[in-house]
């Protein structure tokens, strides 16, 4: 699936590759790509990530390592108003390679080759703290740095993001109308939305609609709408003294009974025992 093109050399200047420390809003959705490797740490936030045909909720913690040319997005917003953070590395393969052909760099040479498909890792601290540095520094060091990481990646535990049939459509039909209908849920899932409607908006019947929302998601139109009002419903509960009932509606639910077998499946627990388990 092909997505924006972003341009990293640009934003390098004379180092040899990407590394920094992002403070933003929120994390805005850009469905986009580039040749560049990609390894990002979540300092604060939480929200959706998009990998290829894969669809997750990401929080403080998430550290996911990207192939090159593997589309991708972060999208979502922290409830009290405050940045959302991450710390971004991005190199290029022609950065890399020469160590990749050392006996000392086959393992991170499968690494990088795993990354295709995009790899999820535990949440850790410690790899976060040298990912900052790397932020903060310059010259050999960081160059140094980043093979350590890429070394410890390597010998850990991680699990693929997309299928294993996945492959992009570069085409940019294709990367506007998911742009466009992400955009449109991502303003209006708590009005009420049909499938007709979302279908219309790309000129596509409902049938083929579904077909290309799974293909560009990983996921079924339902479902992500599900998400995204699931995700608004437990900010509410967190940050609002309102009923569950008015919680519901507020989220873009047409019906508590509805409402509350959604919200039990995708958290394992119910609205007021969530509420309660949060404050206590």
């Amino acid at each position: 699936m092909k997505a924006q093109l972003e341009d990293i050399p640009s934003k390098i200047g004379d180092a040899s590759f990407y590394a920094k420390h992002l403070r933003v809003p929120s994390f805005e959705f850009k469905w986009h790509y580039h040749p560049e490797y990609e390894l990002t740490y979540i300092l604060k936030g939480t929200g959706y990530r998009v990998v290829g045909n894969s669809h997750a909720h990401f929080s403080q913690g998430d550290l996911v390592l990207l192939g090159s040319n593997l589309p991708h997005t972060w999208c979502g917003k922290l409830d009290d108003g405050t940045p959302s953070e991450a710390l971004v590395i991005q190199f290029s393969k022609e950065l890399i390679e020469p160590f990749l052909k050392l006996n000392e760099g086959q393992s991170i040479q499968k690494l990088l080759e795993l990354s295709n498909r995009g790899l999820c890792f535990e949440s850790d601290q410690l790899l976060a703290e040298q990912l900052y540095t790397i932020t903060n520094t310059s010259g050999l060091e960081r160059i140094l740095s980043l093979l350590s990481i890429l070394n410890q990646l390597s010998i850990g535990k991680s699990r693929p993001l997309t299928t294993e049939n996945y492959h992009g459509i570069m085409t940019k039909q294709f990367e506007t109308r998911v742009n466009k209908v992400c955009a449109h849920l991502q303003n209006h899932f708590h009005d009420q939305i049909t499938l007709k409607q979302v279908a219309d908006l790309v000129f596509m019947s409902e049938s083929n609609f579904c077909k290309f929302f799974k293909k560009a998601t990983g996921t079924t139109f339902s479902d992500y709408l599900n998400d995204l009002r699931i995700n608004e419903a437990c900010h509410l509960l967190l940050s609002t003294e309102d009923t569950v009932g008015k919680i519901a509606q507020d989220s873009g639910f047409e019906s508590l009974s509805y409402f509350n077998r959604v919200f039990l499946k995708k958290k394992q627990l119910t609205p007021s025992v969530f509420r309660k388990q949060s404050y206590s």
